[in-house]
């Protein structure tokens, strides 16, 4: 199947179509590139700043025709809702000027999916039967088996996970190369395992060694074009973005020995303060850790300079959900009356409504079901479409802006790597619905 996508020729990020200059061609051989007067000066420039052209409303439009026709399909147009969802969102991120591509197929998402469901089923139907009768037959009762099947679905979730990074990478270009993933899933997998049973061992004070080692072993085996990028520093400096969550422990540790202690209720106020710095630190901890382990990736002498700002990150994180709650409080309420409705159309509390309660009754059941149905998927479809507009393109528009790429020049060392083939994409993660968002 030719890789070659239509969005070579035109950006939908901007709402208008326009053209993308995406050079150099994927088909060159290694050595052309980067052609001949592909800077607009003889001398590379220091610094190329990342912006970003995506319009709200084009992403809002986008979202909801693609979240409709998702809906209308019970599902099955979901894989071309991300395909076409994450080519906006590529397209609109632009490094240097020029934008990212992605090229996934909607059809390989799909196929990936029905494999990952062929397997869960068999993992579900077979395994979690051997393992209840050997709970019943042992402990007389089912806990055991639901205990272990859970723990038997964690190294799958982790497998997922690396294998959705590994595809959407193999479909990501940048001035027409390639990025890449080495394979490596199962070894992502007993390290997480591994990392993660240290850190609920030592009650999350060695949080930050998993997140270092993780990305670490992500970003070394990540490469573009035939340059692999390298994850540098240590993972003592992560311990930096703890501070608003040690803070909050010891707030509450304060508070809680003050108001049970010492006998002062108005302590449990400092409780309450625990609870919201903890909120904002683990903001804070997301973004940061994200800023420190950016600005020490490399990738032969490439360099990436990352300044989030996690307030800023929060707050749009909090006001845009809030916003769309308050835009979706009329759908939510027509949804309880529907409820209410169909709960109470054929009873003798509708005649307290009058005309109203009479012409409701009179209304065949299945309608009143239909109509409940169709409210209860446009409050999910309006969510997901608002939170697009009001969450995802700020905060994917912040990453963007406060990223630069330091010493472009190294990028005349960077030739095309072979195309990734991917037959299964994201099935694990779209199965373990791990794929859901962009």
């Amino acid at each position: 199947m030719p890789e070659t996508s239509a969005w070579e020729k035109a950006s939908p990020a901007t709402g208008g179509g326009q053209p993308v200059p995406l050079t150099p061609s994927a088909s060159l051989p290694a050595a052309s590139w980067p052609p001949p007067g592909s800077y607009a000066s003889p001398t590379p420039p220091e610094t190329l700043t990342t912006d970003f052209v995506g319009k709200r409303r084009a992403v809002f439009w986008l979202a909801l025709k693609t979240g409709a026709l998702t809906v209308l399909t019970l599902g099955l147009y979901r894989f071309w809702m991300k395909t076409r969802l994450r080519r906006w969102y590529w397209s609109a991120t632009r490094p240097g000027g020029t934008p990212l591509e992605y090229v996934g197929d909607p059809y390989e998402k799909l196929l990936g999916f029905l494999i990952a469901v062929v397997i869960l089923a068999f993992y579900i139907g077979v395994v979690n039967l051997a393992l209840m009768f050997v709970s019943f037959s042992l402990f007389q009762q089912n806990y055991m088996a639901y205990a272990v099947s859970f723990l038997g679905v964690i190294p799958l979730w982790f497998y997922a996970r690396y294998r959705a990074r590994r595809y959407v990478l193999a479909r990501t270009r940048w001035r027409g190369v390639r990025f890449g993933m080495a394979p490596g899933a199962w070894g992502y997998v007993w390290r997480a395992l591994l990392h993660w049973t240290i850190t609920l061992l030592t009650l999350g004070l060695l949080w930050p060694r998993m997140t270092f080692w993780l990305e670490k072993y992500r970003t070394d085996r990540t490469w573009f074009g035939n340059v692999r990028l390298n994850q540098g520093g240590r993972w003592t400096m992560l311990y930096r973005a703890t501070w608003p969550m040690f803070t909050a422990l010891l707030l509450a540790v304060a508070g809680l020995a003050l108001a049970e202690g010492a006998g002062y209720p108005e302590a449990y106020v400092l409780v309450l303060a625990a609870w919201v710095l903890a909120a904002y630190g683990y903001v804070y901890y997301r973004v940061e850790t994200t800023r420190i382990l950016a600005n020490h990736k490399s990738a032969s002498g490439l360099t990436l300079t990352a300044r989030p700002r996690p307030f800023r990150i929060l707050m749009i994180t909090v006001l845009g959900h809030l916003a769309t709650a308050v835009v979706l409080a009329v759908p939510l309420g027509l949804l309880a009356f529907g409820i209410m409705l169909v709960q109470f159309s054929q009873t003798e509390i509708m005649q307290d409504f009058g005309e109203l309660g009479a012409l409701v009754s009179a209304l065949p059941q299945p309608l009143l079901l239909a109509v409940g149905v169709a409210l209860y998927f446009a409050i999910f479809l309006l969510w997901a479409t608002f939170t697009h507009a009001w969450v995802t393109l700020p905060t994917w528009r912040h990453y963007a802006t406060t990223l630069t790429l330091d010493n472009p020049a190294a990028l005349t060392q960077v030739s095309q790597r072979a195309r990734d083939e991917f037959h299964e994409a994201e099935g694990f993660a779209e199965a373990l619905d791990l794929g859901a968002a962009i």
